[in-house]
């Protein structure tokens, strides 16, 4: 929770891997989505509801995460899945399959959803030198279905993933915790900063289907 109780509550809801989990940081306040959520405490009283599970593919969310991230009904919803099934030898059109379904289910509840994607996964510095270039392409490949299923769908916002959420840590090591495969604190001070305008977007859409029932109740 952010923010004080009188204010109107927000309720985000974030669904995925360990791009949410975050096991490189060294506190929790350091997550991404954390420090953006932090940032609406001033206006609203933030409830911040963590699904996500370390590992997790496609599958794994609408299996275990899905019917309760529906069942919140979120004013914001954040899905940031996609690379486990890149890494882990997904088909891409299972994945895209898989992407629909999430969606589908979430747009019926939420009005704002921010669909996360992916950077160039060969930057990790845990990978061995011969497994790059295939993991730069199904990178690639799988943000690409991420960008087409967002286009396609006008309550989805997806964040600007290829720019410096990829160039830059492939630029600087130190945005990777110890284990030199997550991101750490600098790497998720770096999404929250690239991702925060897609979340915006998202916000303004809650806020505008908020605005939206609060007319017809009063016209009603």
């Amino acid at each position: 929770m952010f923010g004080d109780p009188s204010l109107p509550r927000l309720r985000i809801v974030v669904l995925g891997d360990s791009s949410i989990t975050a096991p490189g940081v060294t506190r929790l306040d350091n997550i991404w989505v954390r420090r953006v959520a932090r940032r609406w405490a001033d206006r609203y009283h933030v409830e911040l509801i963590a699904l996500a599970v370390g590992g997790s593919k496609a599958h794994d969310v609408i299996e275990g995460q899905l019917a309760e991230a529906v069942r919140l009904a979120p004013d914001v919803a954040v899905v940031s899945v996609g690379a486990n099934d890149a890494l882990r030898g997904v088909p891409p059109a299972s994945y895209e399959r898989r992407l629909h379904r999430i969606l589908d289910d979430l747009e019926a509840v939420a009005p704002g959803i921010v669909l996360i994607g992916m950077g160039d996964m060969a930057s990790v510095p845990r990978l061995p030198p011969a497994l790059r270039p295939y993991v730069a392409w199904r990178s690639r490949v799988f943000n690409q279905i991420c960008v087409a299923v967002a286009a396609s769908r006008p309550k989805v916002i997806k964040p600007y993933t290829r720019g410096r959420m990829s160039s830059a840590f492939w630029e600087d090591p130190a945005l990777f915790a110890p284990d030199q495969f997550h991101a750490g604190d600098l790497g998720h001070a770096l999404f929250a900063e690239e991702i925060a305008p897609s979340m915006e977007a998202a916000l303004a859409a809650a806020e505008a289907a908020r605005a939206d029932v609060s007319r017809r109740r009063r016209g009603s």
